[in-house]
């Protein structure tokens, strides 16, 4: 828990109520002060009217701390990203990404990544560290009070409408594991930010250990393995963390997670020419799928990603979509969103050109 004078922003209601008690004021204050900080995303304490002048005193000493805004772009498409810098000078970036009956924000859960997959541009980054809860709920209240967004607006008119919300920007969330449950369970707090959990989608690589805790969690949100080969040698090469978590392993732990009505886990396929994308890659896919339940995301390469890969051609795309589906296996083609400023899967990169440090850095502490 924060200190007495500290931040607020990340603890849950029960850590409030006790911040409270410890003030020597009543617990029930706790809640009206969770229920400001996300229902009404009050983030200046002295608006908190419904809090008694003297506890508004206390309160200011504390600390609300959004990100600082460094620049935002916006894509011919709409999407737009955001260049944020945290209070020690680290920098993430995250993507708001509208369309016609939804608006789905793509949040980090690192400062950069340590799991050097080959094909992505944000593992060039290396790891820099893990979010806190503040942070990673900070980005989210950061965009929702963003008054230049021309989206779906909710409540005062003035706040963009967030509809989804996607763990997938940098980082990789299972190795920040404590941070993102505790951010889930305010997320997904009917009092908090209540966004339901069929709502939210954690992206993964599969790290096995995490993935078996994230299924025995208080909210257990929709599940994104990021695949991309259906050989362990291809994979290797691809995504080095699966020699620690072969294929095999990964389907495994995805066979035993929760899923409701009509739920299905995802499987994201980045499609590379000449490296996974044959008709026998496809055929193997449907076999390695064939006892889940379970959907496919095909994703050509984006433009700009390192180690000299290519996306596969419309047509290789077509085809390897039409022998999933043929075979009876949902499979769709995403569409990338933001590609112009390097908000795609992949892309997000920016940062890097911000930061002062050069230092590559990495850390894979499999055991959070």
């Amino acid at each position: 828990m924060a200190a007495s004078r500290g931040e607020l922003l990340g603890l849950t209601a029960d850590e409030l109520g006790a911040l409270m008690v410890d003030w020597g004021e009543k617990p029930y204050h706790g809640r009206q002060l969770y229920g400001a900080l996300y229902r009404r995303r009050q983030l200046d304490t002295g608006s908190m009217t419904d809090l008694s002048k003297s506890l508004r005193q206390k309160l200011a000493s504390c600390t609300i701390g959004l990100p600082r805004l460094i620049r935002r772009q916006r894509a011919c498409d709409g999407t737009d990203k955001y260049l944020l810098e945290l209070t020690d000078g680290e920098k993430i970036e995250c993507v708001l990404i509208p369309e016609r009956k939804r608006n789905t924000l793509c949040i980090s859960t690192q400062a950069g990544c340590p799991l050097d997959c080959r094909f992505c541009l944000t593992a060039m980054l290396g790891f820099r560290r893990n979010l806190n809860p503040a942070e990673i709920l900070g980005q989210i209240l950061y965009v929702l009070g963003d008054k230049n967004l021309p989206i779906g607006s909710v409540g005062d008119g003035s706040r963009p409408a967030l509809t989804n919300l996607v763990l997938m920007g940098m980082g990789e969330p299972l190795l920040n594991l404590e941070n993102v449950l505790k951010s889930l369970i305010i997320l997904a707090d009917p009092g908090g930010l209540a966004l339901s959990p069929r709502r939210i989608t954690l992206s993964t690589v599969g790290l096995v250990p995490q993935l078996r805790k994230l299924a025995q969690a208080p909210v257990v949100p929709n599940l994104a393995i990021s695949l991309s080969a259906t050989t362990d040698e291809v994979r290797d090469r691809l995504m080095p963390i699966n020699r620690r978590y072969p294929i095999d392993s990964i389907l495994q732990a995805c066979a035993d997670y929760p899923l409701k009505r009509n739920q299905r886990v995802t499987f994201e396929y980045v499609l590379m020419d000449g490296v996974n994308d044959s008709d026998d890659d496809a055929r193997r896919l449907v076999k390695l799928l064939a006892h889940l339940r379970s959907k496919v995301n095909l994703l050509p390469l984006n433009p700009g990603n390192a180690n000299g890969f290519r996306p596969s051609s419309p047509r290789r795309v077509n085809r390897f979509r039409e022998i999933l589906t043929g075979k009876g296996l949902p499979a769709y083609l995403r569409r990338p969103r933001g590609m112009d400023i390097y908000a795609a899967c992949g892309q997000l990169h920016l940062a890097a050109a911000h930061s002062s440090r050069t230092t590559r850095t990495s850390r894979l502490d499999t055991n959070s």
